[in-house]
């Protein structure tokens, strides 16, 4: 299995005072196992950026390129400018529209009106925080405040210490409460975010096909691979569980429970892992300065952005192809318990919520998965890497947890006390 998401990681250029030339044959960009290879879109060019930061009064113009970001699904820069530094970020129109971008910039500007750990994204001198030249949308940020202390590591990877794995925790449950009261409808259909339509279906199956059919090229793809048979054989036990918890009888209706902040309706990160975190220092016990990327934020709910927390931090996905005798454990036990506590710490979790957010774990992957899928084959016309996403990342992942390191991982979460 290769994974197919991999994490913001900066490339600094050799002298932050020049521009930045690079061709898109240079291998920049991280690949499916972690190796750097030739990007799918093309680097950002100084007088890109600097004709984009025109339509942000508040940015300045741009004087130099200081680095490079090797995230597979877009390109981005951080950018001087006579003030001060901005990350600019440059989408195919196929992935975000404007529309799509003004959905996730008003969560930031609602977080950022709630929490110090969130800055919103600039605006143009007509309002709008998106701009469109050819076949591109662009976004600008302020640079986060604080230290990419995880600049050189890679997604699913452990945290440096289980004090980060802590504030980390803490952070999410912050961003949370945050969150709180904003009551913005889901995301448009959109390509990589995380949406929330599976899980709490009454008839996940019904969910899926429902989602395959609006995107009818995947589904097409999908037909002669049995995708049904491979989705019962794997996921069954996992929808099963669900359906037994606290979480399905809340979205069933069937009345409250004392944990439902837990399951109700709350625009989420959906991919908090520690590089898309800035830190306070470089030390164990530093807290987080600053989140970053909501990319893949959408309507989900909390339990569900602290199993995707979970599953992108705690579980080291990237050596689950090294052989078993000899790779050692994948999961960081003292990792999770720090998670957990420090979110815990804020917002209380009780037996019963533990118990769900075991059950979510397994399959808290799947729509961005599906998502991933559906990118690849639509936007970069590549069934190899569509297939990587189905087999390795949707059912690969799923199934792994039904191993006996996977349970031992669920029973740590079902059995955690402070």
């Amino acid at each position: 299995m290769r994974p197919a998401w991999l994490p913001l990681h900066w490339i600094l250029a050799d002298s932050p005072q020049e521009n930045v030339t690079i061709t898109a044959t240079e291998p920049i960009t991280h690949g499916l196992s972690g190796e750097l290879v030739a990007p799918d879109w093309p680097p950002l060019t100084l007088d890109e950026a600097d004709r984009v930061m025109r339509h942000f009064p508040a940015a300045g113009t741009a004087t130099s390129l200081l680095t490079i970001s090797p995230r597979p699904f877009s390109a981005a820069s951080v950018v001087a400018t006579p003030r001060e530094p901005v990350f600019l970020k440059r989408h195919a129109l196929a992935v975000r529209t404007p529309q799509s971008l003004a959905e996730e910039h008003a969560f930031l500007a609602h977080l950022a009106a709630n929490t110090p750990l969130v800055r919103p994204a600039f605006t143009t001198a007509s309002g709008v925080s998106a701009v469109v030249q050819g076949p591109w949308c662009y976004e600008l940020h302020p640079v986060a405040p604080g230290i990419d202390a995880y600049r050189d590591a890679l997604s699913w990877t452990p945290f440096f210490s289980s004090g980060h794995a802590h504030a980390a925790g803490r952070a999410m449950a912050q961003l949370h409460n945050a969150a709180e009261g904003y009551a913005a409808p889901a995301r448009g259909r959109a390509q990589l975010v995380t949406s929330f339509t599976i899980l709490p279906a009454p008839n996940p199956y019904k969910a899926i096909e429902h989602y395959l059919a609006a995107r009818p090229r995947l589904q097409a793809w999908l037909g002669p691979r049995h995708w049904r048979a491979a989705v019962e054989e794997t996921l069954s036990p996992s929808f099963q569980t669900i359906a037994e918890t606290p979480f399905a009888a809340w979205f069933a209706g069937r009345g409250s429970h004392p944990m439902s902040r837990h399951f109700a309706p709350l625009w989420t990160h959906n991919d908090l892992h520690a590089s898309n975190l800035t830190w306070t220092s470089a030390g164990p016990d530093a807290k987080v300065a600053a989140v970053i990327d909501f990319g893949l934020a959408d309507r989900t709910c909390a339990l569900h952005d602290l199993a995707t927390a979970i599953e992108r931090n705690i579980v080291e996905w990237l050596r689950l192809d090294e052989p078993a005798a000899t790779r050692g454990p994948l999961t960081h036990p003292d990792q999770l318990d720090a998670l957990i506590a420090g979110y815990h710490e804020i917002r209380p979790l009780d037996p019963a919520a533990l118990t769900t957010l075991a059950a979510i774990l397994p399959i808290v992957h799947l729509e961005f998965a599906l998502s991933e899928a559906d990118y690849f084959l639509t936007v970069l016309n590549s069934p190899e890497k569509t297939a990587i996403a189905w087999d390795g990342y949707f059912l690969d992942h799923a199934r792994w947890f039904s191993s006996l390191e996977g349970q031992s991982l669920l029973d740590q979460i079902r059995s955690f006390r402070p």
